[in-house]
């Protein structure tokens, strides 16, 4: 029987420069999860993972590994509950004061169009973001919600019609209680012209642009009736709500952004 090799770890060696990283880890890692719905269903997606640590000045560099071994040892029982879980893991393994979990994840809906009752899948942009600083563990939540908008200018001055564009809302949440995904999405929706459906029937599309013909909202009217639901609801500790306008008559984007600290109000 052969003696063991000794090899040498040199991510522990020490390092004379005296500059600590604040982030130091995987980036863009793709790995199977799954995710409740408010159905008390389970969706299956793929998740890309970001995995970071701060790293002391006196250590060369952390060990990359240990976050592929924490990430695979959930398998795919990953989700908003095991976050915190999988961020202390983080630090404990790799000895440090701080860390950073991110998870995109596309998260999908199934909606019934308005007239004709038919349902399809409508896709949105999910991240969750857990991050433990001090042994405190804090959560975020991001939801891409996709939207119709119909420009009141446009509908004030012309005879005929008003252009309209597809807007992408776009909220970051932090909360002190459970908050469904799908709870996020409602709220921008009911605030949009009109709500987006993967599959419309001819009676629907004549539904949904006049839905939005009579809700005209400019870039702003989104993010100040969307930021004023996410304030009345006591779950939510603070957020920042987008909204880009992909404008259909020119060449850029219309853009608003509103945040909001609750803690800061007082």
């Amino acid at each position: 029987m052969t003696d063991s090799i000794l090899i040498p770890d040199v991510q522990s060696s020490a390092d004379l420069r005296n500059i600590a990283i604040n982030k130091v880890g995987i980036k863009s890692i793709r790995h199977p999860v799954q995710v409740a719905d408010r159905s008390g269903g389970v969706q299956h997606s793929i998740g890309l993972f970001d995995m970071y640590v701060y790293l002391p000045h006196q250590f060369k560099g952390t060990h990359m590994s240990r976050f592929v071994e924490i990430l695979n040892s959930h398998e795919r029982e990953i989700s908003a509950r095991s976050f915190e879980q999988i961020a202390r893991q983080m630090v404990e393994r790799l000895d440090a004061e701080s860390g950073y979990l991110e998870m995109r994840f596309p998260y999908f809906v199934n909606k019934t169009a308005p007239v004709s009752g038919v349902k399809s899948l409508l896709d949105y942009d999910v991240t969750f973001i857990g991050e433990l600083k001090n042994g405190q563990y804090y959560f975020t939540l991001k939801v891409l919600v996709p939207v119709t908008s119909l420009c009141p200018c446009s509908k004030k001055i012309s005879e005929r019609g008003a252009h309209n564009q597809r807007s992408h809302i776009t909220l970051t949440v932090r909360t002190q209680a459970h908050m469904w995904i799908e709870e996020l999405i409602d709220i921008a929706e009911r605030q949009a012209s009109c709500e987006l459906y993967g599959l419309l029937k001819r009676p629907d599309e004549k539904y949904v642009t006049e839905r939005a013909y009579d809700n005209p909202k400019f870039v702003e009217d989104l993010v100040r009736d969307v930021a004023a639901a996410l304030t009345a609801d006591p779950r939510i500790d603070g957020y920042v709500v987008e909204s880009e306008n992909f404008e259909s008559i020119h060449n850029h984007s219309a853009y608003a952004l509103i945040e909001f600290d609750r803690a800061s109000q007082h």
